[in-house]
């Protein structure tokens, strides 16, 4: 199974989907909602910087979240594809030379989602899609922290569509491959993405998260660990490392 990793957003003051598919993924989590108020918390604690480097594999969304001194493990699961309604959508963009060049320059044309959608193929989650999960006391769904995590991989998928398709269950370097088997002459390669990052906010910053600059990480777990797991062991170690050097204990 092939996961990325993108490194944990800084704080903003103000930051909302821009591209159609973004503002469709936010839509799906407030119509998921089942408590308003949780989902503008979320939206709160999103800007605010608490949320830890996200993992991104088939079907499953992680990341730890930092609420005042507790750190929460957090995932939000969606719906993958069957591999008949993967051969139907990559047949749709296919059959344009437009949808390729569309999709390897980071756009989701709207034609080739409402194309998929008359195959049976939703791209886009609908209501109750959408499932979190974390291991905090609250008992909506979805709680402030998996709210938070919704909205900020909102943000991904503004600026990588291939981020949803990986979500579906395909990662890219696969679907390029399938599309090559699928038409005549070359596929073409795609414009690496960084996540920019947006001025710092006002709201209070929380311990414990580095402000650097987001990077597009693929890693293979190894046999037995899960996305998810590799990456929480990852934070505790390096959590760790910068407790060490900030003691000296590292020093000489």
């Amino acid at each position: 199974m092939t996961a990325r990793g993108f490194a944990a957003f800084p704080k903003v003051k103000r930051r909302v989907a821009t591209t159609w598919w973004g503002k469709a993924w936010v839509q799906a989590l407030e119509d998921t909602a089942l408590d308003n108020a949780m989902v503008k918390l979320g939206r709160r604690y999103a800007h605010a910087g608490v949320v830890g480097p996200i993992t991104v594999s088939p079907g499953l969304l992680h990341a730890q979240v930092h609420d005042d001194d507790t750190v929460y493990s957090t995932t939000v699961s969606v719906p993958v594809l069957s591999e008949v309604q993967w051969g139907r959508f990559l047949d749709r963009v296919a059959e344009q030379a437009g949808h390729i060049a569309a999709l390897l320059d980071n756009d989701m044309p709207r034609d080739l989602v409402a194309a998929a959608e008359e195959s049976g193929v939703d791209l886009l989650p609908g209501i109750g899609d959408l499932e979190p999960d974390c291991d905090c006391e609250g008992w909506e769904l979805p709680c402030r922290h998996a709210a938070a995590l919704a909205f900020q991989v909102g943000w991904l998928l503004d600026a990588d569509p291939f981020v949803l398709l990986l979500l579906k269950g395909k990662p890219e370097q696969e679907l390029l491959d399938a599309l090559r088997q699928r038409v005549a002459g070359p596929v073409g390669t795609r414009t690496p993405v960084v996540v920019s990052e947006e001025p710092a906010g006002q709201l209070p910053a929380k311990p414990g998260l580095p402000a650097t600059t987001p990077v597009v990480l693929a890693v293979e777990p190894p046999p037995g660990f899960e996305a998810g797991e590799l990456t929480a062991l990852m934070e505790i170690a390096a959590k760790r490392a910068r407790s060490l050097l900030r003691s000296g204990r590292l020093d000489g």
